[in-house]
């Protein structure tokens, strides 16, 4: 049963997103995508109820599997990326009007899904690299989307980067096989400490290796430079679950390497340690910087997308409880923010054809709630109460102060104050130049157009959820507790 349960996810996006190729009604489409999203939502709720034991899939060769489990973490990252892709979703039903192709946009993007929830319930390497590899390839489609060269360049590029990131990945996984009690994901880590205290040079220039890698699909230095280059072109959906979510799966599979295979102990205090949170420090900062210089206003959230997310890379290299909590909760709070923001960005350019940030002058005239969810969400990126942003941000300050190292604790509370500062340089002047074009602006030469009642709900749920989970960050300790205890207990 518990298989079953655990072959849904996966199975239900992805033959439902072959169905929706072949539907060529919109009405027809627009139902069964809901449906099969709300179906989703249920059975990973059901899944996320309990642990499951592992479920052997297929066994490749000797030592090989692929293995599906049910864990606290995976349950976690499983339920936020369900909840918040039928809500984006929903956005597209009306955005996607004015682009075409839209069955193919809608089948690629739920078997994207379904190679999600492969990674969120990989029970081991394998399982994860294959579905990580899966997941590069189901949303090439969805950032080439519109067809022009510069969409099949950003495209090639996306590819390129994300499948040589894996591969980096891939290698670890090779040379981990001799050093492993078992194959599956556990608790504190899987490495025969015997047989690895004799080769601990090789092993941390491996986890450095697998970092990097991994580290590419979270847009970590110096790998990052296809967030950029895909955000502009793909629509505006797709940009915002790339930026919100897919990236996250760079930092779900370094959750993986860290704490369930390598375990954090054996990585504390090496100097692999070191040089990865110092290139998440330089990421944090260097996208801060060039999303301040950035006038395309959906590039600008790419760049602020390799800042933010950094975030939480350096949060769980700290080896901390309180740190590893600012980061899960980075997780959550910049995929419903960034989510808002991609989309609200998309109402923008749906209504307006603008896409400049020096166009944005009296665009809250036109787009007054649109805009307001952007502002609420640009304040969860700078870290301003009541928003979610402040917390994760408060808790990750607290883990640096806490984590023993104190000159790493100024280096690191430092550059992430100063990213907070540039974070509200690139935004804040957005909203403003929007609500308080000055005096001798023309008002009667903006566009005035209403949104729809489907991209106004989905901005509604998320800016909503931007504020009350930083007001009320109490209701996610359960689902925090589960991951972070076993991992220090």
């Amino acid at each position: 049963m518990d298989g079953i349960l655990l072959l849904l996810p996966i199975l239900v996006p992805i033959l439902g997103g072959l169905a929706v190729l072949g539907i060529h009604s919109m009405k027809t489409r627009r139902l069964t995508v809901t449906l099969l999203l709300v179906f989703q939502i249920f059975v990973v709720l059901e899944v996320a109820r309990n642990d499951t034991d592992p479920f052997v899939l297929l066994q490749l060769t000797e030592g090989v599997r692929l293995v599906l489990r049910a864990d606290s973490l995976g349950r976690l990252f499983a339920n936020l990326i369900c909840l918040i892709w039928f809500a984006v979703a929903v956005f597209a039903f009306e955005y996607m009007n004015h682009e075409g192709h839209r069955e193919r946009f809608f089948g690629f993007y739920l078997m994207t899904l379904g190679a999600l929830m492969g990674i969120c319930f990989a029970g081991n390497l394998v399982t994860l690299y294959l579905f990580y590899e899966m997941m590069t390839l189901l949303s090439v489609p969805l950032v080439l989307h519109i067809g022009t060269r510069r969409a099949f360049e950003a495209a090639y590029r996306y590819l390129g980067f994300s499948v040589a990131g894996a591969g980096l990945g891939l290698l670890g996984l090779f040379v981990l096989q001799g050093y492993c009690t078992t194959d599956l994901f556990t608790p504190g880590g899987v490495l025969d400490m015997a047989r690895a205290g004799e080769n601990r040079t090789l092993l941390l220039g491996v986890f450095v290796v697998m970092a990097v890698g991994f580290g590419c699909k979270a847009g970590m230095f110096p790998l990052h430079a296809w967030l950029p280059i895909a955000h502009p072109v793909a629509p505006a959906p797709a940009s915002a679950v790339l930026s919100g979510l897919i990236t996250k799966m760079g930092v779900l599979a370094m959750l993986r390497v860290v704490y369930y295979l390598f375990g954090w102990e054996f990585l504390d205090g090496t100097w692999a340690q070191m040089v990865v949170l110092v290139l998440a420090l330089i990421t944090v900062f260097m996208g801060s910087t060039l999303a301040l210089r950035e006038d395309t206003l959906k590039k600008r959230l790419a760049y602020s997308t390799v800042s933010q997310v950094s975030y939480v890379i350096f949060g769980l290299m700290l080896f901390h409880p309180v740190a590893l909590a600012g980061a899960l909760l980075q997780v959550i709070f910049h995929a419903v923010a960034k989510n808002a923001l991609f989309l609200a960005t998309g109402s923008v350019i749906y209504q307006t054809h603008l896409t400049q940030v020096s166009q944005m002058r009296g665009v809250g005239v036109a787009c007054s709630f649109t805009m307001w969810s952007f502002a609420l969400s640009a304040l969860s990126l700078v870290g301003i109460p009541p928003t979610g942003g402040f917390v994760s941000k408060w808790l990750l300050a607290q883990g640096a102060l806490e984590a023993g190292d104190f000159t790493l604790a100024c280096w690191g509370i430092g550059v992430l104050m100063v990213s907070a500062l540039l974070t509200a340089g690139y935004l804040l002047p957005i909203v403003i130049r929007a609500f308080f074009p000055g005096k001798d602006f023309d008002h009667e030469s903006v566009i005035k157009q209403q949104d729809t009642w489907l991209m106004w709900t989905t901005l509604c749920l998320l800016t909503a959820a931007v504020v009350l989970m930083g007001m009320f960050p109490q209701l996610l300790d359960h689902s925090l507790a589960a991951v972070v205890e076993p991992l220090f207990g």
